[in-house]
């Protein structure tokens, strides 16, 4: 029994004396607080707008080289909302083309801005297999690398009804897919940053072009007829 009187005499006064300490944390003091990893307060860097005793001027910002401009700059005429672009575009307008929307519906179909030619394919399987194919598969069956990993991927499979099927109730239009590509959904998180309005749709159109290729029957293989039978000579009679 004494042994363990002392065990709990020892725990109480340590909780008392932890109490004790951090209890008066967050009081108003005019001492230094207490720096467990100063390193991490006091950093080596000069804040924006903040002075510095570095530079002659004593301003830590520092002013642009004469007669240049950030990189890729450039000041627009007019609202990018309504102004046309140039190079990569990433969704700077409110149409179809930018939100694959018309009013409150998802749209379907591709935009008259983009034309549906074979270098308009190469380009969507190009996108498609930096971008898609790690979890969606080769052929969009859903069945990528990361499926092998325990990330279910039977949502993703472009070869289901809904996204196959007019008919089906849950069918996703290229809109609907074109939003998916920007904003993400469920564990697939947003492209919309990294892939430009135009290589959106063309990895749609690519999408598209697969489900037509597994819809399409494959040709009957060519048989070939059996070769005639070689000639006999005719039996001969018996005398």
């Amino acid at each position: 029994m004494p042994v363990f009187r002392y065990i709990f005499l020892s725990a109480f006064l340590i909780t008392l004396l932890v109490v004790g300490w951090a209890g008066f944390r967050g009081e108003a003091t005019t001492k230094p607080p207490l720096q467990i990893l100063p390193d991490m307060d006091n950093q080596a860097k000069v804040k924006s707008q903040a002075a510095s005793t570095f530079f002659a001027d004593g301003k830590g910002g520092r002013p642009l080289v004469a007669s240049t401009v950030p990189m890729g700059l450039k000041i627009a005429a007019e609202s990018t909302a309504t102004a046309p672009t140039s190079g990569p575009s990433f969704s700077v307008g409110h149409d179809y083309y930018n939100t694959g929307r018309f009013g409150d519906y998802w749209g379907d179909g591709m935009p008259p801005q983009v034309a549906l030619e074979p270098a308009l394919i190469r380009r969507g399987a190009d996108r498609y297999s930096i971008y898609c194919a790690v979890c969606h598969g080769q052929t969009g069956g859903g069945d990528g690398v990361t499926s092998k990993y325990g990330v279910p991927m039977a949502a993703g499979n472009f070869h289901l009804p809904t996204f196959t099927d007019t008919a089906d109730a849950n069918y996703r239009t290229d809109g609907n897919i074109f939003a998916t590509i920007t904003y993400g959904k469920g564990q697939m998180g947003p492209y919309g940053a990294m892939i430009p309005v135009a290589d959106r749709w063309a990895i749609i159109a690519y999408v598209r072009t697969l489900q037509m290729v597994k819809a399409t029957p494959a040709p009957a293989a060519a048989t070939t007829p059996p070769a005639p039978a070689a000639p006999t000579a005719p039996a001969q009679e018996s005398k």
